[in-house]
């Protein structure tokens, strides 16, 4: 039997991934599951990616696309509808709503059961961090920073995007926003990465006024492509060359592309075309194939999938074309300490002399840690320090199965710890989207509600003892 009357979930994690799962987790009454929900963050819904209170940081994909319930892909629209400002912001479904307002949708999603159903409250969320996840034989336990303990039969961590820690004094936190900098409006700014985050922090300078100029700088100085109205074209599952290796994979996009565009199409069309397939086909990709495309191919994809919405990408054209924007292909050398703050040394891409820049301060934009291994985050880290997790080959995620099992050291798959969102990318690769978040969600709920209570036979303390009397006598 399971120590508990009901089946106990812990969720580690508030954010989009964890309020996902615990929705689509009390979506049966007749179940026997109780969620706890576990967030250090005053509010539930928003993580990372919709915290923000800054009204200039859009989503990247247009509100029909947004839905949380994958069977019901109208649901955010029909959301919006209602919301008292939001046909203001969002007239039509192509639009790009505030990021922050999409937190709201997520948080609503389980406001419902926050009430007690028949005297039992189903769901419990506990503002706190979590420390450590341990396993053992009759659940699991999450133990907080203020001491206490958290007993379950399983864990979910949903630990989001593991940000960069700013690797010196004159790093700032690019996550925070610069309404207080500690630094001049009229100082340069060096931001590392020209990805997504970059164009939000750059929005965010320009709405607090400000004026010096601002240099990006990144391995290829890509920077992401805007959306258009148009629709996914058609390409069916017997066409995608599933398994080939990336050479072969590229060539058929490259010319599928260059057929559709011949049509009178648009590129994003051919892109949007292959996500449903994008989980297999990294999965199907042969291991040097994946590690090729990490090192010469990611940041190519990115700027082409990962789009800006067309009022960001407008704002960022204009903040080059004025002159007070420049976006390069270079790298970092060294950092250390100038007249107005930090003296950045950088270099060009494809040059040997290192240029150098005074900086009021230096923003880290590029993304998530590189290596898991890494992470601050303590719930993560415990794991692999009790061989309860380890990292996959190509050393870009925590290794899991394709149900979101965690794999331990010993290469076993848990029973019951579970991870989900960007935590598994090395699995999934493209899971830092809600229409793909939303998906595995679905799934391992799926799988969660049908288990049957995990049954551990009770030890044979005579048989133990005899065999370990056996062993003394060899």
């Amino acid at each position: 039997m399971s120590r508990f009357p009901e089946r106990h979930i812990i969720i580690v994690g508030g954010g989009a991934s964890g309020v996902l799962l615990a929705y689509q987790l009390l979506q049966h009454p007749e179940s026997d599951i109780r969620v706890t929900l576990i967030e250090k963050r005053s509010e539930v819904g928003r993580g990372l990616a919709y915290h923000t209170g800054n009204a200039d940081h859009l989503l990247n994909v247009r509100a029909a696309n947004m839905s949380a319930l994958p069977d019901d892909p109208d649901h955010f629209w029909r959301w919006l509808s209602t919301h008292e400002h939001g046909l203001q912001l969002c007239p039509d479904p192509f639009c790009f709503v505030p990021r922050r307002l999409y937190g709201d949708y997520i948080a609503s999603l389980i406001a419902p059961h926050l009430a007690a159903e028949d005297g039992a409250q189903r769901l419990t969320i506990i503002q706190g961090e979590c420390v450590a996840v341990s396993e053992g034989r009759d659940g699991v336990t999450v133990s907080l920073a203020n001491g206490t303990r958290q007993l379950g039969d399983i864990a979910v961590l949903a630990t989001g995007h593991d940000a960069a820690i700013p690797r010196s004094a004159w790093h700032a936190d690019p996550w925070i926003n610069p309404s207080v900098p500690g630094f001049s409006r009229d100082s340069a700014v060096l931001i590392l990465g020209a990805g997504l985050t970059m164009a939000d922090y750059v929005l965010s300078l320009l709405r607090e006024g400000h004026r010096g100029p601002i240099l990006a700088i990144s391995r290829r100085g890509l920077v992401a492509r805007g959306h258009r109205r148009i629709a996914p074209c058609r390409i069916s599952e017997d066409e995608v060359p599933f398994g080939a290796p990336g050479s072969v994979l590229l060539r058929w996009f490259r010319q599928r592309i260059a057929a559709h565009i011949a049509e009178g199409g648009d590129w994003r069309a051919v892109i949007d075309a292959v996500r449903p397939f994008s989980h297999r086909l990294w999965q199907d990709l042969p291991p040097a194939s994946k590690r090729s495309f990490l090192e010469h191919a990611r940041a190519w994809w990115d700027v082409h999938r990962h789009r800006m919405a067309p009022e960001v990408e407008e704002r960022i054209a204009r903040a080059i074309a004025h002159g007070q924007l420049r976006i390069a292909a270079a790298k970092l050398v060294k950092i250390d300490g100038g007249t107005q703050g930090a003296r950045a040394h950088y270099r060009r891409r494809g040059r040997s002399e290192i240029e150098t820049l005074e900086v009021g301060a230096v923003i880290d934009c590029t993304g998530i840690v590189k290596d898991p291994r890494a992470t601050a985050n303590p719930a993560v880290r415990s794991l692999f320090d009790q061989g309860l997790a380890r990292c996959d080959a190509l050393r870009i995620g925590i290794e899991v199965t394709a149900d979101c099992a965690i794999v331990g050291a010993d290469g076993a798959p848990s029973q019951r710890l579970f991870a989900i969102g960007p935590l598994t990318r090395a699995a999934f690769w493209e899971i830092i989207a809600i229409p793909d978040i939303r998906s595995q969600c679905a799934d391992l709920a799926d799988r969660l509600l049908q288990a049957r209570p995990i049954v551990v036979p009770p030890i044979d303390a005579p048989a133990l003892a005899a065999a370990a009397d056996h062993q003394v006598a060899m």
